[in-house]
């Protein structure tokens, strides 16, 4: 693995945290736990094309946010892997801003191509997107993310059930299972059982990620669920993650879910964490 790529997840780290704290207002623990999803997709895995961006996606591969209140790591890594300026962080969330909190399309932010505010949606439309690239020759593969909480809108096993039945074998759906949710843990506000004999009952091939914060394991975990695209299955990978990664105060807790920090605790949480990248200006 290139060393250099080690050196990113630090920085959306601070990004996400500088960007919630400037407005009060956000989620910065599922961000913080998936950023080593983001760095080993953007930066390593993902076929993509940047400059220009092309909303179709034809003849790469494409990305879909399912649960999109973790905004903040996905606009940090679109403008940190070429997709729009990174001084445009620093309008996440205010008025006329592209970031809004939840990505939306219609201001035509490069980088995204669904809005997702209402979560459960994403696989559905990932599907589609499958789908059609099947239909017209297109080898790429579609990714998702989705949050193990997410997993409790219903829309999200019709869709598994479907793209069992109907052998969508270009998607890979991530589960980010930290076990957190915005109020309490997931066994706690409604138990999720075997998320992977559920899938693997409704047809996927299931791929365990124990290690969702250890940059080189996620890279290993998801290019062996590359390695079985194809197969006549989607693929599931369980990525086990601690909410708030990185910053010893917002590990492994919900109380950081929707919550920003203040300046005291933003001084203490940077402290943690090297500027590496260089950080976007205020």
């Amino acid at each position: 693995m290139n060393k250099s790529i080690e050196l990113i997840p630090s920085q959306l780290r601070r990004d996400i945290l500088r960007m919630v704290h400037a407005v009060q207002s956000g989620h910065p623990g599922g961000s913080m736990g998936c950023v080593e999803f983001f760095v080993a997709l953007y930066f390593k895995l993902l076929r993509h094309v940047p400059e220009p961006f092309n909303m179709n996606g034809k003849n790469e591969d494409l990305f879909f946010l399912s649960n999109g209140h973790i905004s903040p790591v996905l606009y940090s890594v679109l403008a940190r892997s070429g997709y729009f300026p990174i001084e445009e962080l620093n309008t996440f969330r205010k008025i006329n801003s592209r970031l809004q909190g939840h990505p939306t399309t219609h201001d035509g932010l490069p980088g995204v191509r669904v809005a997702s505010g209402s979560l459960g949606q994403g696989m559905s439309v990932a599907i589609g997107a499958a789908e059609s690239k099947k239909l017209s020759g297109d080898k790429n593969i579609v990714f998702t993310l989705h949050g193990d909480g997410e997993l409790q809108e219903g829309q999200i096993w019709e869709a598994a059930l479907y793209a069992g039945a109907k052998k969508i074998d270009n998607l890979i759906s991530t589960i980010d299972a930290n076990g957190q949710q915005i109020d309490g843990s997931t066994d706690d506000v409604m138990p999720m059982g075997n998320i992977g004999a559920k899938f693997s009952s409704f047809g996927w091939e299931v791929i365990h990620l124990n290690q969702g914060n250890k940059l080189s394991e996620v890279i290993n975990g998801i290019q062996k669920a590359i390695g079985r695209t194809g197969n006549g299955k989607p693929i599931c990978v369980i990525m086990k993650t601690e909410m708030g990664a990185g910053v010893d105060f917002m590990s492994g807790t919900h109380k950081w879910h929707g919550i920003a920090p203040n300046d005291e605790q933003l001084a203490d949480a940077l402290k943690q964490l090297p500027e590496t990248l260089g950080d976007y200006p205020i």
